[in-house]
Parts: C-alpha cells; structure tokens; sequence
C-alpha cells in the first residue's frame, strides 16, 4: 500500500532517524554510537546505493520509504548463515567487502546497543527475531551467533499451524508499536525460515510547528496536477544550503544527534536529478556545507504506509546467487538445499507539527527448492468436472486459475 507525499525524504529518514522534544529548555546531550569509521562509511555507500537502485525500479510517481539499516542488518544475519560465492556476493552487496564477519556483527552489536541511547528523549527501538520450521533442523551455532551479535529472539513453530503467522506478526506490530501490523500473508510448504529485523523511531522536532499556522495550501504534483495538503510552516534558524538542483534544510530532533534533511528541488529540476546525483560523498559534502539560517520551511502533514519486495534490486546490486537453486547456505543447514525465497519490507511514516514517527520490518525468508509433492491439493490451477454418474452425463466444466 502506497499513500500520500513523501518524496526524497525517505532516502535520509531511512539511514537513520528518530526523536526529540522541546520543552522551553537546553536539549540533553545524546550519546555517540561507536561505529568505526570505516563500517559507517560503507553502510552510508550502501544506503544510497540501495534507494537509487531500488527507486530506478517503481513508477515515477509512487512514494517511496524505506529503511538500509534495517535491510542491511537483515541481511546481516544471512550473512553468518552464507558460504563460498553466496557470502561473497551478500557481503558485496553490502559494501563490506574485506570486512570480517566478527567486525560486521560487532558493528551490528554497536548499532542495537548504541542508537537506543544517543538521545535521551529519542524513542528508538531496533529488533531482531529469527523464526523456523520446528521439524527443520537449525545449525546451533547459527543461532547462537545471532543471539549474541543480533540480540536475536529465536523461536521453532509448527509452520503448519494457521495462527504461525499471526505469532510472527504480533512480532513485528509489537516492536513497531502497532504501526506495522502484518508483514506474513501466508507461510509456504517450502517455507522453513524467517529472519526479521524491526526498527521503530518517534521523535519530536527541536523546534516545533505551530498547529495554528497549518493551513490547506496546493501541492504541485510530478504530471502537474495539483491537490491540497495541511502545510505546517514555521520561521526560524535551521541549517540550509543551496545546490544547482535542490535546496537543503536540516529540522533537527531533540538533541540534534537525529535530524530530517529536506532535499527540494528547485524550478529547473526533478526529484529523480536529485536522487540520482546522491553518493556518500555528495552527502558528506552537504553535511559541511550547510550553514545556520533564519528560513522558513514549510512541510506537509501526511502519514504514509508503504510495502516493497526487495528481491529483483538485491539481485541487481550483486547476490543473485542467494535467490537461486546454488545457494549456498550450509551454516543454517548443511544438508537441506536451502534458498532466499523473499526479501521484503513494510515501512510506516507519520509527521505532523510535534514530530516524527517512523518505523520498519525487513522480513527474509529462506526456503527449501523442492518440497515433496501433495498430489491432491488444489493449491494451483485446476480443472473442476461436475457429472451424474448413471447417465455419465457432464453437466460443469471449469478451469480455475484464481479462485
């Protein structure tokens, strides 16, 4: 589901986001998450990587929100369960090529215990689960490496139960604080694993919007339409810069350690030139151009649901490998012939005059490639005959492609 403008925000919410307040007072100091410089920069290369490939994919005139942290953390816990090219291409995709595998899970570990705390008044939760076929067998040390990196909840259900699904579910709106309520649909014969990563944020600005100076006003739209949206203004001193196809305004949260970077483009440009003209180092250099300014910034009131399977991008940016029959995945199982049957992610956002609230769940799936047969379930097309048997006389005859 896809609602409402969100635009090229969604790049920077989702590298990493949260919250603040404003109480009349000095905002207390948030913590640094120790990261080494190295990993960060990388994850940031992967961020925009990621959206640029993964924008280039959905229509021109659908929003898009997504989360690299928590797709890059997702697929850090198939990493440790990864082989031979299947590893190498994953951690590629990554950009945590030459990184070890105990560096990147202590990154992770940094990531879930530092981001909580780097600001007091920032609501932040990030959460890991691992959920499996409890007649499959999981390699111990598999599961014990994401309960000690990951922080990771691990859980056997008979995946043939109906209600699987909904255990796994309340996972997920539980962590997200009911802003994410369903990411499993159904659970598949071939279904033997889940790896789930969940990211909540809620922060108020550092300078709020005054209710009573939103106001309807008209949204120009990418085919030149119009329609109107609640705009909330306010007048005060931000950090902006200018560039030849957009302006930059920088709203912080509480203490400032999380921030919303606008990136507007301006008369003579799109916002596909801008995203496409993002790097790490064209972000690096933004960070250093901007300077305080009194402005007015103006941003509309809206909340946005948004879902996308991850599959074809992943493939393009370099592990196809994982979503084929040679998979290679013999540190969850070193007999089953196993594969990544899905990679996706439900994201919610909401931002109104007191602040932001946004969240994630990245869900990555491994399957096995053959399952045995179940001649007599109708769970594909199928042809239906009704007859009377003593005149052997047919009276229906149908082919059932969506029932």
């Amino acid at each position: 589901m896809k609602k409402i403008f969100v635009s090229i925000t969604a790049l920077v919410f989702s590298v990493f986001l949260w919250q603040c307040g404003n109480d009349g007072v000095t905002p207390e100091p948030g913590q640094p998450v120790q990261v080494s410089a190295d990993i960060a920069a990388r994850t940031t290369d992967f961020a925009f990587d990621f959206f640029k490939k993964f924008q280039a994919t959905q229509p021109a005139n659908e929003n898009i929100f997504v989360s690299p942290l928590s797709l890059h953390m997702a697929l850090g816990m198939l990493l440790n369960g990864a082989e031979g090219e299947t590893a190498q291409q994953i951690s590629k995709s990554l950009k945590m090529e030459g990184v070890s595998q105990a560096d990147l899970n202590q990154a992770y570990q940094a990531l879930l215990e530092g981001l909580p705390k780097a600001d007091p008044k920032v609501q932040l939760g990030l959460a890991n689960s691992v959920w499996y076929r409890n007649t499959f067998k999981v390699e111990d040390n598999f599961l014990n490496v994401l309960r000690q990196s990951f922080d990771a909840e691990v859980a056997g259900l008979n995946f043939d139960d109906p209600n699987a699904k909904d255990k796994i579910n309340a996972w997920a709106s539980d962590k997200t604080n009911g802003k994410i309520k369903k990411v499993i649909d159904q659970i598949k014969p071939s279904d033997v694993l889940f790896l789930m990563n969940a990211l909540y944020f809620k922060g108020d600005w550092q300078i709020q919007f005054d209710p009573n100076k939103t106001s309807d006003a008209p949204f120009l739209l990418a085919d030149d339409g119009e329609k109107t949206v609640k705009m909330m203004r306010v007048k005060e001193k931000f950090k902006v810069t200018q560039r030849n196809d957009f302006a930059a305004v920088q709203l912080p949260y509480a203490a400032g350690n999380f921030n919303l970077t606008l990136l507007i483009p301006g008369p003579n440009s799109q916002v596909d030139k801008v995203i496409e003209g993002l790097s790490a180092s064209t972000w690096n250099e933004l960070q250093t151009a901007m300077r305080e300014q009194q402005v007015t910034v103006g941003l509309p009131r809206f909340t946005l649901e948004y879902d996308a399977k991850l599959n074809d991008v992943l493939q393009t940016m370099g592990m196809a490998r994982a979503f084929s029959n040679q998979a290679e995945l013999g540190k969850i199982n070193p007999t089953a012939d196993l594969f990544v049957s899905l990679v996706k992610q439900n994201t919610y956002l909401g931002i109104d005059e007191k602040g932001t609230e946004a969240a994630a769940v990245t869900t990555v799936g491994v399957g096995l490639t053959s399952v045995p047969v179940e001649p007599y379930v109708a769970d594909h097309p199928f042809v239906l005959i009704i007859s009377e048997k003593t005149s052997n006389t047919i009276l229906f005859m149908g082919k059932i492609m969506n029932p």
